[in-house]
């Protein structure tokens, strides 16, 4: 209690100001208690503080006008670049007008989709479309892939005799893992490449007899063994359904068929999962 009283006495002990003239007047004087001095220089830091968040207020306002004003020009500039697009439009709509991403890169040409004046296009715009052929360059190169990537079963009317993955041999009864599938088939059946690469290997190959086997890029190679013959060489480029053997039985085989491998980056994979509904005849181009 005695501190409480002796703070209260000290905040409103008097203080007194002096001021002294440089002329011969009088002094004036001022007292105050020490609570007022207080309150008067928090009310004069107050007022300072306001001032100036008033001015970085009015500063920040000029600065987001002028960028309004930048922005405003910028979307002038813009809309005089939307007729040199339109023509651009006008052709990828006909192209994505196509139901399936198949036919849109099956339809695919190599003309050109028209060039337009990139003087006039933004930043806003360069940043996803520099140029139109970056798009057609996309679209032509997804078009390699889907050409690459295998698909579809290498003969007509054949059936999966042996499945991928471990299994008993049907000669040696040796557990081994089988890296392809057995597609059973007549003799003298044509063997069609299930995507469009080049052949690095075509000849005999120990065990797996005849064999062709094709490089597609993207990662992607197959092979087809136990040929009866083979019509295609090294270095030969192929299209997908392109006949490049015709079914046999050479190496150790205990009857006609086609050993069918898939890999990606040089690792076997299932080759079920490539197969498809559609014969290989069907997906093959008209090109």
């Amino acid at each position: 209690m005695r501190r409480l009283k002796k703070f209260f006495k000290r905040l409103f002990t008097p203080i007194t100001i002096l001021l002294i003239p440089h002329s011969n007047g009088k002094p004036f004087r001022l007292k105050l208690p020490s609570f007022g001095i207080i309150l008067v220089v928090t009310l004069w830091l107050s007022f300072t503080a306001f001032i100036i968040s008033v001015g970085v207020t009015t500063k920040e306002y000029y600065e987001l006008k002028d960028q309004l004003d930048f922005y405003k020009d910028q979307f002038r500039d813009l809309t005089t670049t939307i007729q040199s697009l339109k023509k651009a439009e006008s052709r990828f709509k006909r192209l994505f007008s196509l139901e399936t991403k198949e036919e849109i890169l099956e339809s695919l040409d190599a003309t050109d989709f028209g060039s337009l004046d990139m003087e006039l296009l933004k930043r806003q715009i360069e940043r996803t479309m520099d140029t139109v052929g970056e798009i057609r360059d996309y679209l032509r190169q997804q078009r390699d892939l889907y050409f690459a990537t295998p698909m579809g079963m290498p003969v007509d009317d054949g059936y999966i005799s042996s499945t991928f993955g471990w299994r008993k041999h049907p000669k040696t009864g040796k557990r081994l893992f089988h890296t392809g599938l057995d597609i059973a088939a007549w003799p003298g059946t044509p063997v069609r490449a299930t995507a469009d690469g080049i052949v690095s290997f075509a000849g005999w190959s120990g065990g797996s007899g005849r064999l062709v086997v094709i490089e597609h890029g993207f990662g992607y190679t197959t092979c087809y063994a136990h040929n009866r013959k083979i019509i295609v060489k090294v270095g030969q480029k192929v299209k997908r359904g392109d006949i490049i053997a015709y079914v046999g039985s050479t190496g150790n085989t205990t009857g006609p068929h086609v050993h069918y491998e898939v890999w990606i980056d040089k690792k076997p994979v299932n080759p079920k999962s490539y197969l498809r509904r559609n014969s290989v005849k069907q997906t093959k181009r008209q090109d």
